[in-house]
């Protein structure tokens, strides 16, 4: 893990790959309790039975669970000291490119794409990338942006 002592550091270190997170499972469970709280509970995430014949043969993970990891997965590979407060700004180019099998093992590679202060503020530009194990294909790529307050 990379800590910063101050959110300025981010400034010198962008552009750079930050390594990758460690690996985590997205099991069944997740995947329930995700689609109970966002009311979402398409046959394809929650349906053992039907999604055994369905296109995956199994039951994926929501695109949307696997975005909502990606902040945790940066702070997986970076801690940044120093600052009264971080935000979490938002994404951008977000695609949803190999689904997520239930009981995957993922991880995210991070890179530090940009930093610049704005004002108050620092704004880190992170790509990430949520890798399957043992598939070349990744299932997310996106760049999360996270503002910190100096």
């Amino acid at each position: 893990m990379h800590v910063l002592p101050h959110p300025t550091a981010l400034l010198d270190l962008a552009p750079s790959d930050l390594g990758h997170s460690p690996w985590r499972t997205l099991a069944q469970d997740d995947i329930d309790t995700f689609a109970d709280l966002t009311d979402d509970h398409q046959w394809i995430h929650v349906d053992r039975d039907r999604a055994a014949d369905g296109p995956y043969g199994t039951t994926i993970a929501h695109g949307m669970l696997t975005l909502a990891l990606v902040p945790v997965l940066v702070g997986e590979v970076l801690r940044v000291d120093g600052s009264s407060f971080g935000l979490n700004y938002g994404f951008e180019k977000v695609r949803f490119t190999n689904p997520v099998p239930a009981g995957a093992r993922v991880r995210g590679a991070v890179r530090l794409a940009a930093a610049e202060l704005q004002g108050d503020w620092v704004r880190g530009s992170f790509a990430v990338t949520v890798e399957v194990e043992d598939v070349e294909r990744p299932a997310l790529v996106a760049e999360n942006v996270i503002l910190w307050r100096v």
